[in-house]
């Protein structure tokens, strides 16, 4: 199943994505939509804009420095010692966007980067899952970007000042579950910048595979559906370059993985006005 939500006219709904078209689904919510029957014609997908497959997570969690090529390049911006140690941050709710929608470069800041990832859905609660049970609690996988703004991510421990920015989680087009995943770990991950690329990675590259991620998040707190989990970017990122090469007013990054689809967002200075109730 590839699973969609999106926006016809003033309505949004769950749907299949089914080759050029979309299947409405008989569902209100995304835990709804895991099981939900098929309601009404399907439309061709130029009809429709794709949001993203959750709306407002529980949860958005990142692991940092999951590649150990990514490890060696971002020195400059994070504690990159005891690689076998997981680092954690977590994006805020309002950071959530959707696969081709804008992204602000910040009014307070020039240093926004991109980092491409395989994005973990999750579709049943979960407390202390063991590695081998992982993917019973994981409903699906799909393309994101966890946008980063670098000045504001090193000048916190915690980096959750640089990673939660509004618009910066993007992820979709659709949530693929794993019955339509062939050989994940060889799944290849691909970034570019204005038709330039600027990662490759494979999913089996991670020094934490998915399920040592979702076996040490439970060992602390439970996981919900529609928790998503940003599962680690391999080396290129733009803070990476010397000089970086930070994202740019009118730029365009597109994120790519097999079978997965892509995301590709337009970059857009943030209107910076201020917004009371």
């Amino acid at each position: 199943m590839r699973l969609v939500r999106f926006k016809q006219g003033d309505e949004v709904r769950f749907g299949h994505l089914q080759a050029d078209c979309v299947v409405p689904l008989a569902a209100d919510t995304f835990v709804e939509a895991l099981t939900a029957s098929p309601q009404g014609e399907s439309t061709p997908l130029g009809e429709v804009a794709l949001l993203s497959p959750v709306e407002k997570p529980g949860k958005i969690l990142g692991i940092g420095v999951n590649y150990a090529a990514h490890a060696a390049e971002s020195v400059s911006f994070i504690d990159t010692k005891k690689p076998e140690v997981q680092k954690w941050f977590n994006k805020q709710s309002t950071a959530v966007n959707g696969p081709y929608a804008q992204v602000h470069l910040p009014k307070v800041s020039e240093q926004l980067d991109y980092e491409g990832e395989l994005v973990v859905i999750i579709g049943k609660r979960g407390r202390h899952v063991p590695r081998e049970r992982a993917f019973e609690i994981v409903a699906g996988l799909t393309v994101g970007c966890d946008y980063s703004v670098r000045d504001w991510q090193r000048a916190s421990q915690t980096m959750i000042m640089g990673k939660g920015f509004d618009t910066h989680a993007v992820f979709g087009p659709a949530m693929v579950t794993m019955d339509e995943i062939n050989d994940l770990p060889n799944l290849e991950l691909r970034t570019f910048v204005n038709g330039e690329q600027r990662q490759t990675g494979y999913i089996r590259d991670q020094i934490h595979d998915i399920s040592a991620q979702i076996a040490h998040l439970t060992a602390a707190f439970t996981l919900e559906p529609g928790d998503v989990i940003f599962t680690g970017t391999p080396a290129g990122v733009g803070a990476g370059h010397e000089p970086p090469k930070w994202l740019k007013a009118g730029d365009k990054v597109r994120v790519e993985i097999d079978c997965l689809g892509f995301t590709e967002n337009e970059i857009v200075r943030e209107p910076g006005d201020t917004v009371i109730g």
